[in-house]
């Protein structure tokens, strides 16, 4: 979960024997997501995504507004989440019309000193749509922008734990990718950053601040650095670490939460990023929805998301429905890829 949010909400052994993961638990005890429920609540979750793409809006009721608006949104041209909306869709087989792919061309904000978020998040977007962030081009211009080599070429010095996770998503994408001549950083080092940045809960957190509690920037980090696919042994160790705190924050009905002053809210969209980062790891995609990550656990991750969903397609109690149904949708395509030894990040 990105500052956004929190401001708005306020498998098998480890190969290191230093770290195990605490499971034990009866299978038989913990609820697991049926087939048919799975059909079911994505279908509903799906259609409503597909609504909101095709009116450019963030959600079907309440106080909506648009998706892409460069007036709304001066420093990106489209409202926070969208590239994860944009992700879902395209991992559930959405095919994106020259209408939409033009509503993201006319909006897209792209300049010579947007942030490596920015950008990160402009990569994923291009490529999700069916477009080459390699050689993206704005509604009626000739000449293409190379955003992956724009963004390596950003610093990432001052970036939050989120924006680093962002951009080594961003450019581990397609093997397509090159990093460019005077890049700033590499998948290496953007890893080995991420690596210093580990709290000594074994966490990750948007502020770096010791002591908290933080289960989506956590699983943001956890999914960069599996999808930067790093030999190197501090790398392993350090997602190993990070997953036994997800296994140690994950709630008795397989949610995850945000966590503020002590109390966790467990929420769609916690639970959503920790699904993805599961899926994202062969040793970790059976705790999405076959077994239990440890012996107090009654349902799985999988489950419990599901249980957000309202009949409407739309989730119960998320900050913007563009980050409710965005990262639900995309959990479940992350999980489906999984299923096929895939990841839903692979956009070549």
């Amino acid at each position: 979960m990105t500052k956004t949010i929190k401001t708005l909400l306020s498998a098998a052994a480890l190969i290191l024997t230093t770290f195990t993961f605490a499971t034990g638990a009866n299978a038989a005890s913990t609820k697991k997501a049926s087939v048919s429920t799975i059909q079911r609540r994505t279908a509903l979750t799906y259609s409503y995504a597909k609504k909101m793409i095709k009116t450019n809006k963030t959600g079907l009721s309440g106080n909506a507004s648009s998706i892409f608006s460069k007036k709304l949104y001066p420093e990106s041209g489209a409202s926070a989440g969208y590239s994860d909306f944009l992700l879902g869709l395209k991992g559930n087989g959405y095919k994106f019309t020259t209408n939409e792919k033009n509503l993201l061309r006319k909006n897209l904000v792209v300049r010579g000193n947007s942030p490596a978020a920015t950008l990160a998040n402009a990569v994923m977007a291009v490529q999700a749509m069916g477009l080459n962030a390699q050689n993206y081009k704005p509604y009626g211009q000739k000449r293409g922008i190379n955003l992956v080599s724009r963004l390596y070429k950003t610093s990432i010095t001052n970036q939050t734990a989120s924006a680093q996770s962002q951009a080594l998503i961003a450019i581990s994408m397609s093997n397509k990718f090159k990093q460019p001549k005077g890049a700033k950083f590499s998948k290496a080092s953007l890893s080995n950053r991420l690596v210093k940045v580990q709290l000594n809960n074994n966490g990750w957190t948007y502020n770096n601040r010791q002591g908290t509690k933080d289960a989506d920037t956590t699983a943001m980090a956890l999914t960069a650095l599996s999808r930067s696919k790093s030999s190197a042994s501090n790398i392993k160790t350090s997602i190993q670490k990070g997953q036994q705190f997800l296994f140690d924050i994950v709630q008795k009905n397989g949610t995850f939460g945000y966590t503020f002053n002590g109390k966790t809210t467990p929420n769609a969209n916690s639970t959503a990023e920790a699904i993805i980062a599961l899926s994202n790891d062969s040793a970790t995609k059976k705790y999405v929805n076959s077994s239990a990550m440890k012996a107090s656990q009654t349902a799985t991750p999988l489950y419990a998301m599901l249980t957000y969903v309202n009949n409407t397609g739309s989730i119960k109690k998320a900050a913007t429905q563009l980050y409710g149904v965005g990262q639900v949708n995309l959990a479940i395509a992350a999980y489906k890829a999984a299923l096929k030894n895939r990841s839903v990040y692979t956009i070549n």
